[in-house]
């Protein structure tokens, strides 16, 4: 597997994993990675009154979670047989247009290693709930999706990749085993979308959760990763979006030949915010 660095991965500190982060981490190097980055789910202000979460869901402690990647960095890689594996500090910062600065001064108080932005919300509701899919049509409410998108990357002081950017897609109640195809139905702000990741010289996440969720491909999807290699992005981050270790690195040798037909030559890590190309 060329694709030796998963660092978009969630562990117990994140509402919706049970699994530790030791176990996370021994998973990891049991597959034969090189390194993980910890990207815990921080979603201020999450609706949790709107569904069964409890106050405070997605709002991993960030001094919490790096006090046990510091414990595993000194203590776990002392018994094993690979003293050099990485583990990086990361969190998922899930937007909203008030955020951007609570999210700046987490990244000034903390030495994060990545972050990356997600949006998971649209209309100040979750999609994985399925009332969030009434009283609109799908292609309505994915291009609000995609627009407060754009709206909030613009606001967002901090970042590195967008994460999963067409995850909305996974939701879509009745879908009848068909794939929503973003690119046809919303080209003109997908481009924007892409452009500003491009300008600001920032990494588009792929997310090979989708191949779990039967999908077929990843998230983004095959047409949106085409568009952006024809507006000349080239920068990509990896990660399976794993919270167990049996989904850590997850189809990553789909998503290495995939990226290869598109043209794609390198992917992208973060060691204290600053970026390292390596070969796909």
């Amino acid at each position: 597997m060329a694709i030796q660095y998963d660092i978009h991965m969630h562990s117990s500190f994140s509402t919706d994993s049970d699994a530790p982060m030791e176990m996370m981490v021994r998973g990891a190097m049991e597959k034969g990675l090189a390194g993980v980055c910890f990207t815990e789910h921080l979603d201020l202000d999450f609706p949790w009154q709107s569904y069964s979460e409890s106050p405070g869901a997605f709002e991993a402690d960030p001094k919490a979670v790096y006090s046990e990647i510091t414990r595993l960095r000194e203590t776990l890689q002392e018994d094993t047989d690979k003293p050099s594996f990485r583990i990086g500090f990361g969190m998922e910062f899930g937007m909203q247009p008030h955020l951007s600065d609570r999210y700046h001064e987490v990244a000034k108080q903390y030495p994060l290693d990545f972050i990356t932005a997600s949006q998971h919300l649209v209309r100040s509701f979750d999609p994985y709930y399925p009332d969030t899919w009434k009283n609109t049509t799908p292609a309505d409410l994915i291009d609000c999706y995609y627009r407060e998108m754009l709206s909030n990357l613009r606001r967002m002081r901090d970042w590195d990749s967008l994460s999963h950017m067409d995850y909305i897609i996974r939701y879509i109640p009745d879908a009848s085993g068909t794939v929503y195809d973003s690119m046809r139905f919303h080209s003109e702000v997908i481009d924007e979308i892409l452009r500003h990741v491009i300008s600001q010289g920032k990494c588009l996440e792929v997310n090979t959760a989708g191949f779990r969720y039967g999908l077929g491909q990843p998230n983004p999807s095959e047409s949106i990763l085409r568009r952006y290699r024809a507006l000349g992005g080239s920068r990509i981050t990896i990660g399976a979006d794993a919270h167990e270790p049996e989904h850590i690195a997850s189809a990553f040798d789909q998503a290495q030949a995939l990226l290869r037909s598109l043209g794609f030559r390198t992917y992208c890590i973060f060691i204290g915010r600053r970026m390292q190309e390596l070969q796909l």
